[in-house]
């Protein structure tokens, strides 16, 4: 795949996820009002994480349809700098970065455009510290960091069944962002676990 194609299918797959990832936390919140558990229990955390898993399965198979594209650059570079994209370049990198980054507004402000008004409410506030700001730059560095030598680890010494690889990834994002969401309240752990609004029935 030339860079400036790459470069285009990133921009579009970052768009769909940036697009979905509000959907995480309101099917999580279904799916655990339907089988009757508490969205912030050991329950609910496992809907999450599978739903987490389900997920960024299919945007797997998606971005792989398309040819290897990404929509995260954290996950790009890693790739990239171990030698798993061997079809990349500085220069695919240096165009695909500002694409996601430019997909991912686009699919931020498609959301807010059509989520029903009763789950607005985890659209709003964005990402937000909870500390200073270079302890909260330092926190999303170690974060980033982890998950990234995770999905390294597992490409390369993790199971080969590609749906129980997916599934550890996930379980380690999640883990990640609830062990960040101490020091760093941010906009994926609201997605994840903040539960949707129960309509009261009229008597």
């Amino acid at each position: 795949m030339g860079a400036i194609k790459g470069a285009i299918v990133d921009g579009i797959l970052t768009a769909m996820w940036v697009f979905s990832v509000p959907l995480l936390g309101v099917f999580s919140s279904i799916i655990a009002s339907y089988v009757g558990v508490e969205a912030m229990s050991i329950a609910g955390l496992f809907v999450s994480i599978n739903v987490a898993a389900l997920f960024m399965l299919t945007f797997s198979l998606i971005g792989a349809a398309f040819g290897g594209a990404s929509f995260n650059p954290a996950t790009t570079i890693t790739l990239y700098i171990a030698g798993l994209k061997p079809d990349a370049s500085l220069l695919s990198m240096a165009l695909r970065f500002p694409v996601q980054a430019a997909g991912g507004v686009g699919g931020a402000m498609a959301i807010r455009g059509v989520m029903p008004k009763h789950y607005r409410h985890v659209l709003k506030g964005g990402p937000s510290l909870r500390v200073d700001l270079h302890t909260g730059a330092i926190a999303e560095g170690v974060l980033t960091f982890l998950i990234c030598l995770t999905l390294h680890f597992l490409l390369l010494k993790g199971p080969k069944n590609v749906v129980l690889k997916v599934w550890l990834l996930a379980v380690a994002t999640v883990g990640l962002v609830m062990a960040g969401g101490a020091i760093i309240a941010a906009f994926v752990s609201k997605f994840l676990f903040k539960a949707a609004p129960i309509k009261e029935k009229k008597a």
